[in-house]
């Protein structure tokens, strides 16, 4: 991501205030950001001790990195820092491209990319558009609170609309209800992937987890909700958490609940730890959990992910419950689990997952060590 794309040039217009917010525009900007930069917070219940770096981002439709191990070649991220507050987020390190902290920095300082819209309209009209695939929600949450306030997703959903672009979307929020007619017509014209994201059922370990984000029972609830609308919608059942989401009793319960909500397809992802995320995380298991931190050094080393036979075990105790509930299932000689993550059409390169036989494990770029084809990142994890 070339962070240096979402620098306001000096003489921009300032982006309009939304109403109750307070701004001043360079003088607590990132150092990466122009002084004519717009930060602003709202005195509200949901945002108090939050600031937003209003940008104008150069450019929206971000290719991927070749050497990224994803299922897509292009995004867009509306936003970067998320306030969901999830301990163990992945992106929390690209946080530090900005000097700011991947750790509290990220939940509270927010970049918010008030042309997004627009600028999605103008690249997706350009001649070199060849009309591929484009995925949301890839970095951080294009549905966290922060989207109640800008409502950047309805122009960004009207304009691949109106461009009959393919486009997939994954979340771990309530507002993508909110744009539920958009996608539904959406869908009418291009392919359309959506996914929630819900690793684990057990609202006690959720509030300590994921604090800032909607419960596993109503994130189900949007899963619920799509598919009454003709809208297929898989669970990312991601991440699960090592001695603390992964007992046979808690898999069975999350999976059940997935199978009820009427999800297409679960695919489960265990716990990675990249720099950045894994310092975060691991204080918060010092704090909250002290007995387990021999047991994460122990099944962790020094290295990002878990070992592969421990991925293997997940994968295959979530296809077998799978099978049980009936997951996707809708009607006869329709599989109810699919050992490889499906993908939306646009998506041009293959997936490995942690339920598939041969233990791939889909939770980021890299491996257990050199040369390993390595599992792959989805998002949000």
């Amino acid at each position: 991501m070339r962070w240096d794309a979402m620098r306001i040039q000096t003489g921009d217009a300032a982006p309009t205030a939304p109403a109750g917010s307070r701004s001043q525009a360079g003088a607590t900007a990132p150092a990466l950001f122009e002084r004519s930069a717009v930060t602003r917070s709202f005195d509200t219940p949901g945002f108090r001790g939050m600031t937003f770096f209003e940008v104008h981002a150069r450019s929206i439709i971000n290719r991927v990195p070749e050497a990224s191990r994803v299922p897509f070649r292009w995004t867009i991220n509306p936003y970067r820092g998320c306030s969901h507050g999830c301990v163990y987020c992945f992106a929390r390190n690209t946080h530090t491209y900005l000097d700011l902290d991947a750790g509290h920095d990220f939940d509270s300082k927010i970049v918010v990319k008030v042309n997004a819209p627009d600028l999605v309209r103008k690249e997706l009209g350009a001649r070199k558009w060849q009309g591929e695939h484009i995925a949301m929600g890839t970095n951080v949450d294009c549905y966290q609170r922060a989207e109640g306030r800008y409502q950047l997703m309805p122009g960004i959903l009207q304009a691949l609309l109106d461009a009959r672009n393919p486009f997939s979307i994954l979340t771990k929020g309530t507002m993508i209800l909110r744009d539920l007619d958009l996608l539904v017509q959406a869908a009418e014209v291009t392919d359309v992937g959506l996914s929630v994201s819900v690793g684990c059922a057990d609202e006690e370990l959720w509030r300590t987890l994921e604090p800032g984000t909607p419960s596993p029972q109503r994130r189900l609830g949007v899963c619920a909700a799509l598919t009454g609308r003709g809208l297929p919608c898989g669970v990312l059942m991601g991440p699960v958490v090592p001695f603390l989401s992964d007992s046979p009793a808690q898999l069975d319960a999350t999976v059940r609940q997935v199978a009820e909500s009427g999800a297409s397809q679960v695919s489960p992802i265990v716990l990675h730890l990249r720099p950045g995320a894994r310092e975060w995380f691991l204080a918060w298991l010092a704090e909250h959990h002290t007995s387990l931190v021999p047991r994460y050094r122990e099944l962790y080393g020094t290295g990002a992910y878990a070992p592969k036979a421990y991925q293997r075990q997940i994968g295959e105790q979530v296809r077998s419950l799978a099978e049980r509930y009936g997951v996707g299932r809708g009607g006869p000689g329709r599989r109810a689990w699919r050992a490889q993550r499906a993908v939306p059409s646009g998506w041009n390169r293959p997936v490995r997952n942690a339920a598939a036989p041969n233990g791939g494990a889909a939770n980021g770029p890299g491996g257990d060590g050199p040369g390993d084809a390595g599992p792959v990142q989805l998002s949000l994890l």
